[in-house]
């Protein structure tokens, strides 16, 4: 007897294909690196019109959505200017002003970056604009069935960012915090988990999004970003690091006032507010000089 595909699983599968490559496209913003006009497409200059000055943003991705909305604020008080955004990781972004990649400002997740770039003589002294809280994400459905984060070893599958990554970096560091507080066994268990380690935050929450792995660390500001898409699991505050965002206008900027006033923007009470509103940390330390990277440990909550 000839086995048959039974009316409909065939067309079954498509539809789901479908969804998944809906799903996809709508999440490729939370992973891709991009560089791209603020807000997406302008329309065309009119006929004769001065071609606008552009301010060029090498950013870490979680900055994509409250950067969005600055560059949307500064183009309107600053006629004629456009600011277009380099998202990618923090790493990604040094590596590119060390090769001579034009760019005005950077803005970095960490502070190791963005000093090293000062003192590489490719930026200006950094200074600190904003604050974010890591957290733990799992896909909507949740089928690992994790309530806290002493369940993260129960995850079959855990994404994280790569070591040299900010994110990366403030991962393992809690990971380390958490196997003093919970004993060997759960680090060792998490450690055999790790099935992936992205290149930047937006990967990793994309990867948990699509339900291709059971659990991922991200900041705060991404998984308020990709709410319905991911559920939220606060990290204990004994075990957490705060990461801290530096910006510095680039040396050899094309457009070094622009520079300084995007920064001063950041640094202003209206920035602190959309940042805020992003789901980043209050800032109090926005005026503050950084201090040293290699000599100090990541601030407790």
């Amino acid at each position: 007897m000839k086995n048959h595909t039974g009316p409909g699983r065939s067309s079954l599968a498509g539809r789901a294909r479908g969804r998944r490559a809906i799903l996809v496209a709508a999440l490729a913003t939370f992973a891709a690196p991009t560089f791209a006009a603020a807000g997406g497409a302008h329309a065309a200059e009119p006929a004769g019109a001065a071609p606008a000055r552009e301010l060029i943003v090498f950013a870490a991705a979680s900055l994509r959505e409250s950067f969005a909305t600055l560059a949307q604020m500064f183009e309107a008080r600053h006629p004629g200017v456009r600011v277009r955004f380099n998202l990618a990781g923090s790493q990604e972004l040094r590596f590119q002003l060390q090769q001579g990649a034009k760019a005005d400002v950077f803005a970095s997740a960490d502070l190791v970056h963005a000093t090293a770039a000062a003192e590489a003589g490719l930026t200006d002294k950094p200074r600190i604009f904003a604050r974010n809280l890591p957290v733990l994400v799992v896909p909507h459905a949740n089928p690992a069935g994790l309530k806290s984060f002493a369940d993260l070893p129960k995850a079959g599958r855990v994404v994280i960012g790569a070591p040299e990554v900010p994110i990366g970096r403030y991962t393992l560091a809690i990971f380390k915090k958490a196997a003093a507080t919970y004993g060997d066994a759960f680090g060792k268990t998490l450690d055999s988990h790790i099935a992936s380690r992205e290149l930047n935050v937006r990967q990793v929450l994309a990867k948990v999004s699509l339900g291709e792995a059971d659990a991922g660390v991200v900041y705060r500001s991404d998984a308020a970003a990709a709410k319905g898409s991911v559920d939220t699991i606060d990290i204990p505050t004994t075990i957490n690091v705060v990461a801290e965002y530096a910006v510095a206008p680039v040396r050899a900027a094309l457009q070094p006032a622009l520079a300084r006033q995007w920064c001063d923007l950041l640094l202003s009470t209206e920035g602190s507010a959309v940042l805020a509103k992003a789901g980043f940390l209050a800032n109090d330390l926005a005026a503050s000089a950084p201090p040293d990277p290699k000599t100090r440990n990541e601030r407790q909550p």
